[in-house]
C-alpha cells in the first residue's frame, strides 16, 4: 500500500496564493492518473484538478481560472498552485492516486475511484 502526504496549507487573506504539494511513496506515481479534491465542513469531497501521466490537465469548471495542477514523476510529486484565493475556497485538500488507470477518464471526478489518499491539508481564507 503506497502512502500520499500533502503539506502547504494554511492560513491566508484573500487574494493571496498558496502551492500545495503531494509526495507519494510505494505507488507508480509516474503511470497514474492524480487528482486534488477539496472538502468544506459539511459538504461533500469534490474534484478540483486532474492530471493523466502524459501531463494533460483538466480542471472542475469553477477552479479553472484560478487552480494549475502540475506533476513532477522524477521527484514523486504532485501540485496544486492556487491563485487569488478567496474565503469559499476555505476546506480540506486532498490528493488521490488511482493506480489503476494512467490517463484520466470522466470518472475520475468520483472520489470512489480513488484507492490512495493522503491525510489532507487544511486552507483558510479570511477576507
Amino acid at each position: 500500500q503506497g502512502q500520499l502526504v500533502e503539506s502547504g496549507g494554511a492560513s491566508v487573506e484573500a487574494g493571496q496564493s498558496l502551492k500545495l504539494t503531494c509526495t507519494a511513496s510505494g505507488l507508480h506515481f509516474s503511470e497514474s492518473c492524480m487528482a486534488w479534491f477539496r472538502q468544506a465542513p459539511g459538504k461533500e469531497r469534490e474534484g478540483v484538478a486532474l492530471i493523466s501521466k502524459d501531463g494533460g490537465t483538466t480542471y472542475a469548471e469553477s477552479m479553472k481560472v484560478r487552480v494549475i495542477i502540475s506533476r513532477d514523476d522524477a521527484k514523486n510529486t504532485l501540485y496544486l498552485q492556487m491563485n487569488n484565493l478567496r474565503p469559499e475556497a476555505a476546506a480540506t485538500s486532498y490528493c488521490a492516486v488511482d493506480v489503476h488507470r494512467g490517463f484520466c477518464e470522466s470518472n475520475s471526478w468520483r472520489a470512489c475511484e480513488y484507492d490512495n489518499w493522503g491525510q489532507g491539508t487544511q486552507v483558510t481564507v479570511s477576507s
